[in-house]
């Protein structure tokens, strides 16, 4: 545990060098901490603190900069976090006026990569790729339109090639069945119980369930976008990331892949609210001096995906943090009003 001496000078010095970029000394945190204390004394805090692995001394300066774990502690114990201005949130619900959920994905990414000046990013896991309701409309003799729409009110379309000829009220009745006996589970859930209740129903109408789950369970994973990313590119104007071609790699890969990003962003769905993780201390995030910044969103109470924001471990938490939390709650909002 540290001291409130220890915690103000550490508070300060993170605070200095997330503003400024540049290693800090003694004379700058005596003038910026508001204490009453000698450079000595100073000197032999910050000997302390870089003791206990929370900050470190680069070997071309003097100053001291955050370790991984001096990040941790200022965000979980020290930072003061401002809500957002009303007519801030007002401007964020404004930009996510989309009726159309993965568009609406669109709209947060870019948003969140807009307002932090970072990368900004959305997900919706796949496993959660439930539906809410299914119709079958007659195209032709052997040619049904199925439209699917999901949990989060997202609509899929696809085209069904059927060995014999269906009439309307026989889709009805095959789509209320569906639509009474399934809605909520996921298409593997439903091939289950259809396997146990194909005794009970009706040949022809067992051939094209079949077909709509197949088809159904395609257009929910394989051509489902899993994460959309907005504004990777303003990565490349930071020094802490840029400076370093075997840094700036492996970040791209972390975008390109898409692999890694995925578990860190499903392993932030399980949580609740905000979270953040540090590069350097989570084997999740694999450039030490990125952070994370991510919450989930629901649709009906339902976490169906997380969004947030990727930027260097120096970045102004308490302007990051608020944009993330009011956007996860807007997304959520539109989701579950749309539904």
């Amino acid at each position: 545990m540290l001291d409130a001496r220890a915690q103000t000078l550490l508070k300060t010095l993170i605070e200095r060098y997330i503003a400024d970029g540049h290693p800090v000394g003694s004379r700058t945190l005596s003038r910026h901490s508001g204490l009453d204390l000698s450079p000595a004394t100073i000197r032999n805090v910050m000997a302390e603190l870089e003791e206990m692995g929370l900050i470190a001394s680069p070997h071309t300066s003097a100053g001291r900069i955050p370790t991984p774990r001096g990040y941790r502690l200022f965000v979980d114990t020290l930072l003061t976090v401002e809500p957002l201005e009303m007519n801030q949130a007002e401007a964020i619900q404004g930009r996510l006026q989309v009726d159309e959920p993965q568009r609406l994905r669109s709209a947060a990414a870019a948003l969140l990569s807009n307002l932090s000046r970072f990368a900004g990013v959305v997900t919706t896991p796949r496993r959660l790729s439930l539906f809410r309701q299914v119709e079958f409309l007659r195209l032709s003799e052997r040619r049904i339109l199925l439209i699917i729409v999901t949990a989060d009110g997202d609509v899929q379309n696809r085209i069904l090639s059927t060995e014999r000829d269906y009439t309307p009220s026989l889709l009805v009745e095959a789509a209320n069945y569906i639509n009474a006996h399934f809605a909520g589970l996921d298409f593997e859930q439903i091939r289950q119980h259809l396997h146990s209740e194909l005794a009970t129903l009706r040949d022809d109408i067992t051939l094209l369930m079949q077909k709509a789950v197949e088809a159904s369970n395609r257009a929910l994973t394989e051509e489902a976008e899993p994460v959309v990313i907005s504004g990777e590119r303003n990565l490349l104007g930071v020094a802490d990331l840029s400076d370093n071609m075997e840094r700036l790699r492996r970040l791209f890969d972390l975008f390109d892949q898409k692999t890694s990003l995925l578990q860190l962003l499903d392993a932030s769905s399980q949580g609740r609210g905000v979270q953040i993780y540090i590069g350097g201390e989570s084997d999740l995030v694999p450039v030490d001096e990125l952070s994370v910044v991510v919450a989930p969103y629901h649709a009906d109470g339902r976490i169906v995906g997380t969004l947030g924001v990727i930027g260097p471990t120096r970045m102004a938490y308490e302007r990051v943090i608020p944009i993330v939390d009011i956007t996860a709650k807007l997304v959520s909002s539109a989701l579950s009003r749309d539904g």
